[in-house]
């Protein structure tokens, strides 16, 4: 008998998407993960760096030298002063895929947006779009919802100046309630300041200007005082900066055609060797490579002649070649580096006796934690296999597989509130890590704590972010505490561990709190679960008379049915971030280091009492 699915199978199985529907069928093919803005790599990020990606262009070309950008009710206008569009051709390029000037090679020859592709997603994947492009005293304007085209006006005359608009609303039925947060767009915008010296970018009142290039990137993203003046070396499609700082890690930032691929590539790892190679030709000393990179910070960015990225959001390079006929990239940065760090060395004798001495007190330090390292790392995994300290996922980060970014490990406090996330959770991607108490006050201890308490030892073994950021099993590090007083101490003791030995875990986005409803408010038909003093009341209002109300004082106490709502799709994460602007020792010392006046009288002016919102809650049912 033949099989029903086989004589199924005719002319009518075979479907043809076109181009927006195949772009909202799929997303994460040309934007990556959606997310809600909550993540530097969720999708409404990545469509305001389509639509910006084409007015660097425009500028890295030699046409406008201003980039307007504006974000209000989460309506984004970004405008260039660049040659527009051809008035003729402005629908087809913004919804016709295979459509753009950038498949001319001369024309486009070290772009960032290379296939086209980009600003139709941002179309197909919008509530609305709109685009305009005025040339030659012309302007054309076009309207679209969901990438269907909606205002098709003809061609007037106009006074403006020349250059491109688009103005979008990404669509709610694909990204949820989504939101942007300042601090991310701001992160992306100076990246692209660093990366194009003379460009001014406005946005929402702020301007974002760099005049030194990688210089300042490094500047701004020092932890504290250098060892060393930033080194600073820039050649024919090639400038890199770099210097080593107070903290453990390495820590890299690495740009391709000004394009941030932070998950590294070709060009960043060749750096890593380059630096090696240079520094043990240098001294004529077969030093270890770690001792040379450790707390080194260096920046680098690239031109390159069609690269070829692992993916649309071109975070990783996956290239090999400087275009057909160029050089291998490994063997341009080497050699790069070779002979300009190399002379920098030279003509600075002071600065090659404190890099001297730093790596001879990096390899002092490697020797005498060597025998400690080999037993925390064995005591590590005797503990994992005979306790439930984590409770592991099925699949772990992966940045070649989109699929697996959101990958996450919760961090909680007692068997309680890991045994409710542990029941709750999705198997396949969420892990969870089970604090025994609250940890350390690590603040000023040095980097042998880690290997000798328990606690971080286990916790550095299960992310396996010993040697660095690149095996780090998990994208999304989550602390998840009581938000009682004991569960805020807990949060500040685990961003203390972070900040101060893997701060670049921190910087590039993979620390979150999780937020967890205070209350509950119910009636016979409805529940709302309330983050906030003015969502309790807005719940209370709908919710009519006399409505339940439940103060959840503890994650424990939430019984894993109802934690599925609060981990699951519509899970609710905070990152930790800091400002540009924000010294980190600075704020590490006046949080956890010694008691101050200065900290008691913050802690008097900013604390509020639990009880203070209980006794809100029964005020407000009395009237």
């Amino acid at each position: 008998m033949a099989d029903k699915t086989e004589n199924n199978y005719s002319e009518d199985s075979i479907k043809s998407l076109d181009w927006k529907e195949h772009i909202r069928l799929r997303p994460g093919m040309y934007i990556g993960k959606l997310g809600d803005g909550s993540s530097l790599d969720d999708g409404v990020y990545v469509l305001l760096k389509e639509v910006v990606d084409n007015c660097i262009d425009e500028f890295v070309m030699g046409f406008g030298k201003r980039i307007d950008i504006s974000i209000k009710d989460r309506v984004v206008k970004v405008r260039d002063y660049g040659r527009g569009i051809p008035l003729g051709k402005v629908v087809d390029v913004v919804s016709k895929i295979n459509t753009g000037a950038k498949y001319d090679s001369v024309a486009f020859k070290k772009s960032v947006g290379l296939n086209g592709v980009g600003t139709k997603a941002v179309n197909a994947l919008s509530e609305f779009f709109k685009v305009q492009s005025v040339r030659d005293g012309k302007i054309k304007r076009a309207g679209f919802e969901r990438g269907e085209l909606t205002e098709d006006p003809a061609i007037e005359d106009t006074t403006e100046n020349r250059g491109t608009m688009i103005q979008f609303f990404a669509d709610e039925q694909i990204f949820g309630n989504f939101k942007y947060i300042n601090e991310y767009v701001e992160k992306m915008l100076w990246n692209y300041a660093y990366l194009n010296t003379g460009l001014s970018i406005h946005f929402n009142g702020n301007v974002y200007k760099s005049d030194r290039g990688l210089f300042d990137l490094l500047e701004q993203n020092l932890s504290g005082e250098p060892l060393y003046p930033i080194i600073h070396l820039k050649g024919e499609d090639i400038e890199i900066a770099m210097t080593h700082g107070a903290q453990y890690s390495e820590e890299y930032y690495s740009f391709v055609n000004g394009q941030h691929t932070t998950q590294g590539g070709t060009h960043q790892a060749s750096l890593r060797e380059a630096v090696v190679k240079t520094v043990r030709d240098f001294y004529k000393k077969d030093f270890d490579a770690n001792d040379i990179r450790q707390s080194i910070i260096a920046a680098i960015s690239i031109k390159v002649i069609e690269p070829v990225f692992e993916s649309q959001t071109k975070t990783k390079l996956g290239s090999q070649n400087l275009g057909p006929e160029g050089p291998a990239i490994r063997t341009f940065v080497i050699d790069f580096l070779k002979t300009e760090l190399d002379n920098y060395l030279h003509k600075h004798p002071e600065v090659a006796e404190v890099l001297l001495q730093k790596i001879l007190q990096s390899e002092k330090e490697r020797k005498e934690l060597s025998g400690i390292r080999k037993l925390a790392r064995e005591r590590a995994k005797k503990v994992s296999l005979h306790n439930k300290k984590l409770r592991d996922c099925r699949v772990h980060y992966n940045s070649n597989h989109a699929e697996r970014l959101d990958t996450t490990l919760f961090i909680t406090e007692g068997d309680s509130a890991s045994g409710s996330i542990t029941k709750s959770r999705d198997v396949n991607t969420q892990a969870v890590f089970s604090l025994k108490g609250k940890p350390l006050n690590c603040y000023g201890l040095t980097k042998k704590i880690v290997y000798e308490n328990e606690e971080f030892n286990l916790l550095q073994s299960a992310l396996n972010i010993e040697d660095g950021m690149d095996n780090l099993r998990y994208n999304n590090i989550v602390i998840a505490t009581d938000a009682d007083v004991d569960g805020m101490h807990i949060r500040l003791l685990m961003i203390t561990f972070f900040l101060q030995f893997f701060p670049d875990l921190v910087k590039n986005g993979h620390l979150y709190i999780l937020q967890t409803p205070l209350f509950r408010v119910r009636n016979k038909k409805d529940t709302f679960y309330c983050y906030s003093d003015e969502e309790r009341r807005n719940a209370i209002s709908k919710a009519g008379k006399n409505p339940e109300i439940t103060r959840f004082k503890g994650l424990g106490e939430i019984s894993p049915d109802e934690f599925k709502h609060f981990i699951g799709k519509d899970i609710r994460l905070e990152p930790v971030m800091f400002k540009r602007e924000e010294n980190l020792p600075q704020l590490l010392e006046f949080y956890m280091g010694k008691n101050t006046p200065e900290r008691q009288l913050f802690i008097i002016d900013h604390l509020k009492v639990e009880k203070d919102l209980v006794e809100e809650s029964e005020e407000e049912l009395a009237e």
